[in-house]
């Protein structure tokens, strides 16, 4: 084996946190560290994270998982995403302190994930690059665009979908009322007056991608976007950075790459799209 694997137990505000090490025996100077989407822990879903992990050991790359606050075997009560900056700083730190090859860490999140690595990587000069999996964008009107064009679009065109229906085993009803909740939030988002948007940024809650745009201008390292093609979130996030003249902007001016997995689901649940994530993930890593 050219890798070692070594658990970590370390503290974050008096709560255990659980991670694992995969070190090879000659590791290179960038790490990466692997978030977690919620609900899930540092394995991930069918050993995502693992395989991750261990294939990129494989490249020389010393990679590090860990369960946040609330989440898997760690201690504490459940975190959001967007309030996790304290777990990846000490987690970091630790990342750093078990191998003292690292001079710089590539964050990698799949969804929410994603979204924790942006709200977090320009506060720490360790953060070089990001690795930003179907990056969790939603709103209830971004998810019911993405619902209307890549759902119910794709399925007229689709003969099991017919066929349904000819069979009769088809819920015209429950579809209807379905497509009508979705088309009835793109309306109401339109007729949305500019009282009732001055009122929600009073309170402090400016959407998620607005959020999530102001880690992105502030972050000045490296990013690799990865989507899947089989996947509404990563649809949603597509439409939102096609169509936002702001995210457009600021993407113009960042070191981003992208790539996109044309049949792959949320998760690349497959032997085939899982390996694929690996490489990509390695060869730009390994690339600058």
């Amino acid at each position: 084996m050219t890798y070692c694997e070594q658990p970590l137990v370390f503290q974050c505000n008096s709560c255990w946190l659980y991670g694992m090490l995969s070190v090879p025996l000659q590791p290179s100077s960038r790490g990466i560290l692997i978030v977690v989407g919620g609900p899930q822990y540092r394995v991930g879903s069918h050993r995502q994270f693992t395989l991750l992990a261990r294939s990129l050991a494989v490249r020389n790359i010393a990679t590090m998982r860990f369960d946040y606050r609330g989440m898997g075997d760690s201690d504490g009560e459940i975190h959001s995403f967007e309030n996790i900056n304290t777990d990846l700083k000490i987690a970091i730190d630790q990342f750093f302190i078990n191998v003292p090859l690292l001079k710089e860490v590539v964050i990698w999140g799949l969804c929410d994930a994603a979204s924790a690595a942006l709200f977090y990587a320009h506060r720490d000069p360790r953060v070089t690059g990001l690795v930003l999996v179907n990056p969790w964008v939603r709103t209830e009107v971004g998810a019911a665009r993405a619902y209307l064009k890549h759902y119910y679009a794709s399925r007229l065109l689709k003969w099991e979908f017919w066929k349904r229906i000819v069979m009769g085993n088809f819920n015209l009803a429950d579809s209807f009322n379905s497509l009508s909740r979705s088309v009835i939030k793109i309306l109401m988002k339109k007729n949305q007056t500019t009282n009732e948007i001055v009122q929600r940024n009073a309170c402090n809650l400016a959407p998620l991608p607005d959020r999530m745009l102001k880690g992105l201008k502030l972050f000045t390292g490296r990013i690799y976007i990865i989507t899947s093609g089989d996947d509404l979130t990563a649809q949603e996030f597509l439409d939102l950075i096609s169509k936002a003249d702001d995210w457009k902007q600021v993407l113009r001016t960042k070191q981003v790459e992208y790539a996109h997995l044309r049949d792959a689901n949320h998760t690349f649940s497959t032997r085939h799209w899982r390996d694929q994530l690996a490489v990509w993930t390695a060869e730009w890593s390994q690339s600058w």
